[in-house]
């Protein structure tokens, strides 16, 4: 990085009063950034105790001053405010911001403003699911490909502390952001990126299905290579159709059948590329095969697709791919083997919090007990259901909102077995297991993937994955 750039970024921030709105882990990130360039800079934040106080401590060592307990008034003077992910944008103080003629911006737009003209080029990835792992998978292949990279944005290291890590740091970002960055990312212009795919979430923060599709589609603008789709998911297609790009940029889709001309897919059990080759009408490039792809469900071959598409706009070369895919492994809790026990597999898909992630964990699985339930959100399970009810043997049912899941399948699964676990205490998911395996026959997978989010009984779906994992092994240690 060299002596100009930070001279201009410090003529550009230094004396401007900025109020970080939360303390977590992005809204300390962007006030140490934001001090360390001049600003003078607040941090509000409604709650109060000792972890908050400690944080609060260590800022007011960088010359940061926080107001604990109070987030609903705007601090006097204030001439930017720099929001974290989830602070709904009917917030109070956000209301006194845009009273005051305030600009409110996220922590990914404030990366972006901090780049210098030499910044690597970001890669970006949204969707209801499986923006996670097809971002991490994304690195891998950068990584395999020589190329120094990162997976940031809303997983791993705050991007703004990335960015300020200087413009030869390195050569490509692999970026993933949720609709809530999106909606504070005004002027966002990435390389190329992907929208995987679009399922109702979050309605209670956008307001409603089409405002939290728009917030998505912003990732789109601007996009200078390629905008990359979902070909089974109308939608993101939708949302191409309609985003404002550079001259040039193309639509790139990707698909679980054989691929058109622009779009990525699958042959015979080989991922090709019809997009990025010389011929689009009479070619295809071999990337990887599908076995290549750990776990290779068919939702995670569809990351993986999506991946492969946006290091092919970069300019990556198929033996990259394929060396990239296969050294990939996913986090822990999703569509996790976790042992397989008298003949049934075992498998831990805790971070399927929604529907919409259910329904593709259910999809790779043949004949499934199905241990599901938590707090909905107010989500409805019909559609799930009669999706995957050809596949279920059982279903073991836990959590808050159990009852709702159990009246779906009333309506269109009736034939299966059900068991209703009246309980919310942790040692409801031992229970479970032990049900689910009077349940299960050799060949069946035993699989928990909720499809409601965790915190009636545990902390996170790490700790629920974690509960599941537990039990599995005691019940392998006593059969």
């Amino acid at each position: 990085m060299g002596s100009q750039e930070v001279s201009d970024w410090q003529d550009s921030w230094k004396g401007l009063r900025v109020t970080v709105a939360g303390l977590g882990v992005s809204g300390v990130s962007a006030a140490r950034a934001l001090a360390g360039l001049g600003a003078e800079v607040t941090v509000v934040d409604g709650g109060s105790g000792p972890a908050l106080e400690a944080r609060a401590a260590d800022l007011a060592e960088a010359g940061v001053a926080v107001r604990l307990g109070d987030a609903r008034t705007l601090p006097e003077g204030t001439g930017l405010v720099v929001t974290s992910p989830g602070w709904k944008p009917q917030s109070p103080l956000f209301l006194a911001a845009a009273e005051a003629g305030v600009d409110v911006i996220g922590d990914v737009e404030v990366a972006w403003r901090l780049r210098g003209p030499g910044a690597a080029p970001w890669l970006a990835v949204t969707g209801t699911n499986g923006k996670t792992t097809t971002t991490q998978m994304l690195a891998s292949i950068l990584r395999a490909a020589g190329l120094r990279t990162a997976a940031v944005g809303n997983i791993g290291t705050p991007i703004v502390d990335v960015v300020l890590e200087g413009d030869d740091a390195y050569d490509v970002l692999a970026v993933e952001l949720s609709s809530y960055q999106l909606h504070w990312a005004p002027s966002l212009r990435t390389h190329s990126a992907a929208v995987l795919n679009l399922a109702p979430d979050h309605l209670d923060w956008h307001g409603s299905m089409e405002a939290y599709a728009a917030d998505k589609g912003r990732i789109y603008e601007g996009n200078q290579v390629a905008c990359v789709y979902n070909v089974a998911d109308a939608a993101t297609e939708d949302l191409v159709r309609e985003a404002d790009v550079e001259e040039g940029c193309r639509a790139i889709g990707f698909t679980l059948n054989t691929p058109a001309p622009s779009q990525l897919g699958v042959v015979e059990g080989i991922l090709v590329d019809r997009a990025f080759v010389p011929d689009r009408q009479k070619q295809a490039q071999e990337l990887a095969e599908v076995s290549d792809v750990s776990p290779s469900a068919p939702h995670n071959i569809a990351n993986a697709l999506a991946a492969a598409a946006l290091a092919r706009a970069f300019g990556v070369a198929p033996q990259a791919v394929r060396d990239g895919l296969r050294a990939f492994r996913p986090d822990a809790h999703r569509i996790e083997h976790v042992a397989d026990v008298a003949g049934v597999a075992y498998v831990d898909d805790s971070k399927a919090t929604n529907t919409h992630a259910a329904q593709a964990s259910l999809a790779a699985y043949e004949s499934i007990v199905w241990i599901a339930g938590g707090l909905a959100k107010g989500a409805t399970f019909d559609e799930l259901v009669a999706a995957s009810a050809k596949r279920l043997r059982a279903a073991v049912l836990i959590g808050a909102d159990r009852a709702l899941i159990r009246e779906a399948l009333a309506r269109h699964a009736p034939e299966v077995p059900v068991v209703d676990l009246d309980r919310t205490d942790t040692g409801a998911m031992a229970e479970a297991v032990r049900r689910a395996a009077r349940l299960a026959a050799p060949g069946d997978t035993v699989l928990m993937a909720p499809a409601c989010a965790s915190m009636d009984m545990f902390t996170n779906y790490n700790k629920r994955g974690d509960a599941f994992a537990e039990a599995v092994r005691e019940l392998g240690a006593s059969a």
